[in-house]
Order: structure tokens, then sequence, then C-alpha cells
């Protein structure tokens, strides 16, 4: 299984409350993940150990410029972000070198994998659905 991994703790809790449904990482990352993939969602340093947050699905893989990041692209990474600038400033920090609008990225969304949804046995067996 593919792992998609965060470094910062700081994600943990925006990840385990469903407020981050995306990451945007440096370069062209299409060949790495692709829609309906399944993976592992970990945070830790790399020959560390590492906390498995939760299994999920990839919704969708786009490429594009820094410059045309929507900022609804932009919030499903961060949800503490909108903006260009704040983005531009948090990918230099991660990645250690200067980031412009002119770079690619890779935006990856994603979706948590629940054992069983609420209401989902229910809809399954036809209760508490509509009347007829």
């Amino acid at each position: 299984m593919q792992v998609l991994n965060f470094y910062s703790r700081i994600f943990a809790d925006q990840l385990k409350r469903g407020r981050k449904t995306a990451t945007i990482r440096l370069g062209d990352k299409s060949h790495k993940y692709r829609k309906n993939q399944a993976v592992l969602v970990t945070i830790g340093y790399q020959f560390s150990p590492r906390e498995k947050i939760f299994d999920a699905v990839i919704d969708a893989v786009e490429v594009k410029r820094v410059r045309d990041l929507s900022p609804r692209d932009i919030e499903h990474d961060n949800p503490e972000f909108r903006r260009h600038d704040e983005l531009i400033h948090f990918l230099e920090q991660i990645y250690g070198r200067t980031v412009t609008e002119d770079d690619i990225v890779t935006v990856v969304r994603f979706s948590q994998i629940i054992s069983s949804p609420p209401g989902y046995a229910d809809a399954r067996l036809g209760i508490g659905g509509a009347q007829n």
C-alpha cells in the first residue's frame, strides 16, 4: 500500500477532524498518486516511527501552477490558509527553497476510509429512509 506521509504534527489534528482533505506537493507527482488509489495516511519523519492516522482513498490528482490554485485548493490543504502568499511561505519552509507562482504543484485530494459510515447499514437495509 502507498503511504501519504505528513511530517508536521500540526496536521495530525486537522487530519483526524477531517479539516485537511488534500495535500499540495511541490512538483508533478501524478506518477506517484492516482485517483481511486488506497493510501495509508501517516505522520512522522523518515527513519523514525510514524503514526498511522487512517486509511484513505485518493479522490483526485491535479497538476497545476501555484498561481492557478484556487482559494479552495489552498484551504483543503491547510484550513488556516486561503491566499497564495501564505501557501508559498509554507511550501518554502517545508521544501527549504524558494517557491514562486510559476512552480508546478500537485494537489492530491483524499477521503478517509471508515469501517461503516453513520447510517450506512440502515440505508443499505432500507431502514430509516423516506416513506412511500
